[in-house]
């Protein structure tokens, strides 16, 4: 589950991170990672030029952005994919 803050948003696992990527677009991405500290400037210049140029689809370059923004927060947070509890289980941990 994700929660913000009005400065702060927090990750329980690697889903909320994709869950939070997923709606930005192009600009929306660089401006919601800022305060990660994830690309540079550099790297946006590559990826606008890249753009600009026409050789990659929009959707592919923001599909592999995002991709690296996941990885390098699940790194950072030592991220882990969600463990669903089965529906079942608070039956499996009462003892009789």
């Amino acid at each position: 589950m994700i929660w913000y803050t009005p400065d702060v948003v927090v990750f329980e696992d690697i889903q909320d991170v994709e869950e939070w990527l997923a709606p930005f677009d192009y600009a929306g991405f660089w401006k919601a990672i800022e305060p990660w500290d994830i690309g540079t400037g550099a790297d946006r210049a590559h990826f606008d030029q890249v753009l600009a140029k026409g050789r990659v689809p929009e959707e592919k370059v923001l599909r592999a952005l995002k991709t690296m923004a996941r990885v390098a927060l699940q790194t950072r947070f030592c991220l882990t994919e969600r463990i669903y509890e089965p529906t079942n289980a608070q039956y499996l941990r009462s003892t009789h």
